[in-house]
């Protein structure tokens, strides 16, 4: 999967709450019904690589268990996911458009 794409979908799957990277693999997975099954080693080097542009931080959380990191979307990260969302939707047309015209 594109870095582009998997940043879009971490934004969007923390977008409501908080969640660890576990946690968010599993919110891929059941909100695309087993097709975004992300590997750890692909996810938690996107959620280093956005924490350190800003637009997720982290804290660590030790409620149940082991402690985890818990990842959550900063206000620039929130602004990032609306650029991205309304770039992605204007590409998801065009396609569209290009796939119907060609039909």
């Amino acid at each position: 999967m594109d870095k582009e794409v998997v940043d879009l979908l971490l934004l969007a799957a923390v977008r409501r709450r908080p969640l660890h990277g576990y946690a968010l693999i599993e919110e891929l997975r059941r909100l695309s019904d087993g097709d975004f099954d992300l590997r750890e080693g692909s996810l938690y080097p996107a959620l280093h690589r956005l924490e350190r542009e800003g637009l997720l931080a982290s804290r660590w959380s030790a409620k149940v268990g082991r402690a985890r990191r818990i990842y959550s979307l900063t206000e620039l990260g929130q602004r990032a996911l609306e650029d991205r969302e309304r770039a992605w939707r204007g590409f998801a047309a065009k396609v569209e458009v290009v796939l119907e015209g060609a039909g």
